[in-house]
């Protein structure tokens, strides 16, 4: 009985289909798949297009925000690293000109000290003659008062020499009557 079913179902819709077709000139039989009509399957497909449509222009939107935020982080870091040479030029200028600075200081300390050591020299010299002259001076004034206490030492001497002498001398040629008419004479004279 199943398989008298299914062909008489076939049978079915193929008698009605073709007595469709033969009775009536003016009825026409739509086709369809799956159950649907032509219509629906033109709906479902601009539905599908306009989703596609839809989520597509979401997901570009997506994807160029994504692609934008990566320009604006890539912009902003080489905005940063220009800033960043900006800043390494300005201080290997400035490190540059603080070595020319430093070299010029140098060379100015390098002369300064030249000149002060010059000037010390000349001043050693002009101290070292001055104290020469100044040793010579004293040597000469030693010298000096060496021979005036050697003059005045042969004169104490020659004095000291010449008393003794005369003592001498007026002790052997004088005795008492001789010094009484000395001062009897000296006594006169006064």
């Amino acid at each position: 009985m199943a398989n008298t079913t299914v062909p008489e179902v076939f049978a079915t819709e193929a008698a009605e289909a073709t007595v469709e077709v033969d009775a009536g000139a003016g009825k026409h039989v739509e086709p369809m798949l799956w159950g649907l009509a032509p219509y629906q399957w033109v709906s479902i497909s601009m539905l599908v297009l306009l989703l596609f449509a839809f989520f597509g222009a979401k997901v570009h939107k997506t994807i160029a925000g994504g692609l934008d935020g990566k320009i604006a982080a890539i912009k902003q870091q080489l905005d940063e690293a220009k800033q960043l040479r900006a800043e390494a030029e300005a201080l290997r200028k400035e490190y540059a000109d603080k070595i020319a600075g430093a070299e010029k200081d140098a060379e100015a300390m390098l002369e300064n000290a030249q000149h002060e050591a010059d000037a010390i020299l000349e001043k050693a010299e002009a101290d070292s003659k001055a104290m020469v002259e100044r040793r010579k001076r004293m040597a000469e004034d030693k010298i000096a008062a060496a021979e005036r206490e050697a003059v005045e030492d042969v004169r104490n001497r020659a004095a000291l020499a010449a008393t003794s002498a005369s003592r001498k001398l007026i002790a052997e040629k004088h005795d008492a009557e001789a010094d009484k008419a000395l001062a009897d004479k000296v006594i006169a004279g006064i």
